[in-house]
């Protein structure tokens, strides 16, 4: 469970009644992609064959350039997330990243369910019995995806961090 069970208006659009501008929601789309598409190798070198996870992240973009529906960017995340379930392990993570972002067009909280989903597979890729491995390697690529954030989500996206770290797994402390 990535979402809190009440939602944050800053994260629901100006006119669903909340604060988040559609330049922000894309931002944070843009955002989500870009971190389920760092690991989307560890996905493709165990199911070269197939495209959920990387349509996901192709439809998440093409959402924000306006050639594609929420309801097909959201159904695309929800195929790479099909194509997580008999998955374990890295590849598992890196499609659930996918799916995430994918449906940051229809709840744009999801945009820290693609980080931690991403930050999961490559503590998974990275770990083994190795927990401190593991631990580096969640931090260095949490410290990639900050330093990915565009200066006008910077802020709302690290406070989303610390407040949701708890159901995210701890990945957020670097």
């Amino acid at each position: 469970m990535i979402l809190p069970p009440v939602r944050d208006p800053r994260f629901i659009t100006i006119r669903r009644g909340g604060t988040l501008t559609d330049t922000d929601h894309h931002l944070l789309a843009l955002w989500a992609a870009s971190c389920a598409e760092h690991v989307l190798a560890l996905f493709e070198t165990v199911r070269p064959d197939d495209p959920r996870p990387r349509v996901a992240i192709e439809h998440a973009r093409a959402w924000v350039r306006g050639e594609v529906t929420m309801m097909q960017s959201r159904a695309a995340g929800g195929h790479a997330m099909g194509a997580a379930r008999d998955l374990r392990g890295p590849a598992r993570h890196a499609a659930y990243a996918a799916g995430q972002a994918g449906v940051v067009a229809h709840v744009a909280a999801h945009e820290l369910g693609a980080a931690a989903y991403a930050i999961k597979a490559v503590r998974a890729a990275a770990g083994g019995d190795r927990v401190a491995a593991a631990q580096a390697a969640g931090r260095r690529e949490c410290q990639w995806q900050r330093d990915q954030l565009p200066d006008a989500i910077r802020a709302l996206v690290l406070d989303d961090q610390r407040l949701r770290n708890d159901i995210c797994w701890s990945v957020f402390e670097v």
